[in-house]
């Protein structure tokens, strides 16, 4: 059986806390009908599709772009700054007496790790972000979610990535991407998923790099 990522996880986790039985008036019901909504008890979402398709997932998927490419970019100026560095210190070398290279390559490799360390830092907290965007959104979602099982008698939805067979009647995800993107926007001033530190200076980035430079992280 495949493995189920941190953030299917997740969601799937928070659509089950969605199975609550709502119970309400046959008034309730008929007015439901009237507003031309799916009616069913079973419900079913695909979370990476309401992620993809709202105002909010966009946002925080453009937000983690931008972070992204701002880390790279970095990530790129400190890499040539380390190799003129490098360079610097290769010519000066006919100058020094054995015992000062040596101590200013020693400073030399210190700082390269210690850059390596804090750019490996910086990628994994903003791929923490990036994993854990949907998990905000599904935050932000689920009264939404809950005020559109009552709307259409639900009383379960499944995620529907973990259902062997279904009927596309039963699918809310077009609807929830419409009352979310009503009901919240973009999300902004709503909690956002985590990135990378803004002071952080070093990032992914692509190209070679000198020996001790900052590796980059694998896509």
């Amino acid at each position: 059986m495949r493995r189920m990522s941190a953030k299917r996880i997740w969601a799937s986790a928070l659509i089950g806390a969605l199975a609550v039985s709502f119970i309400g008036p046959a008034g309730a019901r008929a007015q439901a009908q009237d507003i031309g909504t799916i009616q069913s008890e079973i419900l079913t979402l695909d979370p990476d599709r309401l992620f993809a398709g709202t105002q909010v997932g966009k946002r925080l998927t453009r937000q983690y772009e931008a972070e992204r490419d701002r880390l790279i970019a970095n990530n790129r100026e400190l890499e040539a700054d380390l190799r003129a560095e490098e360079q610097a210190l290769t010519d000066a070398r006919k100058t020094m007496t054995p015992k000062e290279f040596r101590e200013k390559a020693d400073a030399f490799d210190n700082k390269v790790r210690s850059i390596r360390q804090e750019n490996e830092r910086a990628a994994r907290d903003l791929e923490r972000g990036r994993e854990i965007a949907p998990l905000t959104l599904m935050r932000m979602a689920e009264p939404i979610l809950v005020e559109l099982m009552r709307d259409t008698n639900g009383k379960i939805i499944l995620d529907n990535r973990q259902v062997l067979l279904r009927s596309d009647t039963v699918d809310i995800t077009d609807l929830a991407i419409e009352r979310v993107d009503a009901a919240i926007g973009d999300g902004s001033g709503e909690e956002d998923a985590p990135t990378a530190p803004a002071e952080q200076q070093d990032a992914p980035g692509a190209g070679d790099a000198p020996d001790d430079a900052p590796a980059d992280p694998a896509d």
